[in-house]
This record gives structure tokens, sequence and C-alpha cells, in this order.
């Protein structure tokens, strides 16, 4: 149990240190642009055959963000990291990345899949804007089959959610903050 918790504060200092200001929200190369690219797409094909439904819901979405890895890890203090492609209308329009730090009740790491769609171009707007956050009672639809027929936007924006990885346990007190770039930059 001594070197799952070292393991899992390891695991959650690596995760604070990625979510730092310092960080681009862009991958710096071609070669890393065209990794995210894959993975996102490889992510948003994952979540689409778990449910259905999410296409019909996406067409009828004004945009989305989709962060195909998002690292999580917490022993009381955790954090999370994750870098992600931002569509509108259906055209890829920037790279967007999330920071979350937490405090409360966890123990653990996994790795999911998060998708935000936006309702309209307001919401999208608001996201681009780089004043982005999610506060701590937001909540996602854990995918699986039929969910996002059921889903409902919340202030335009609807939050998807399906686990790549690990297991936590977590009661904790937290938001997610995003930034964005265009890709023209």
């Amino acid at each position: 149990m001594r070197t799952q918790l070292s393991l899992t504060a390891a695991l959650v200092s690596a995760l604070v240190s990625l979510g730092l200001p310092a960080c681009s929200t862009a991958p710096e190369t071609s070669g890393e642009k065209m990794d995210l690219h894959n993975e996102s797409a490889t992510a948003l094909d994952k979540i689409r055959h778990q449910d259905p439904s999410l296409g019909d819901f996406l067409a009828k979405s004004y945009g989305y963000a989709i962060f195909p890895s998002v690292g999580k890890g917490g022993v009381v203090i955790g954090g999370a990291y994750g870098r992600g492609e931002v569509y509108e209308n259906g055209t890829r329009v920037g790279y967007c990345d999330m920071s979350q730090a937490t405090i409360g009740a966890q123990l653990g790491g996994q790795s999911y899949i998060e998708l935000i769609a936006f309702e309209n171009k307001a919401a999208m707007d608001h996201f681009k804007s780089g004043n982005y956050a999610f506060a701590a009672q937001a909540s996602a639809v854990a995918l699986h089959s039929g969910a996002a027929s059921q889903a409902k936007y919340t202030d335009g924006v609807a939050i998807f959610t399906a686990t790549n990885a690990g297991l936590m346990f977590e009661a904790s007190v937290g938001g997610q903050k995003f930034s964005y770039q265009p890709l023209s930059l």
C-alpha cells in the first residue's frame, strides 16, 4: 500500500506541475500536433461507438472540444491535466488544454476522455475567450449506450466522459480551467 501511495503522490505532483501556466496549449511540433489529432479522432470514434446517440447530439451542437486523454490522480490533494482539439461547425479551429486541482476525499489515478459540447456560438465564444472554467458543481454524463440522447445543456455546455484506464475513489471539490489557442498561431 505504501508503494501505491508513493506512486500516486508522484503522479499528483507530475499532474499538478503539468497544469502550470507555463505549458503551451498547442503541441509544439508538427509531429506532436499530428499525434494529438490522431488521438482525438480515435477517442471520438471510441466514444461514438460506446454511445451511438452521441453522433446526433454532436451534429446538433455548434461545436465541441475533445480531450483524448485527461490524466488525473490524487491522495487528498489531486490534479488533472489534458490537451485536446476544438471543433466549430465540424471544422477543427484550435487547441485547448484543461487543468484541475482538487482537495477532498480522493485516492487513486485514472485516465479518461472528456468531450465538451457547445450548444451555440455564445457558449463556444465564451470557451475560446481564455477565461473559461467549470465550477465544482459542474457535472458530466458518463458515456454508455443512449446517454447522449438524454443529455441536456447547462449554461450552453454538455460534458461527457469515458474512462480510458485506472480507478479512482473521489468525493472532492475543485474546478476545471481551460485555455484555447487558434490553429493559426
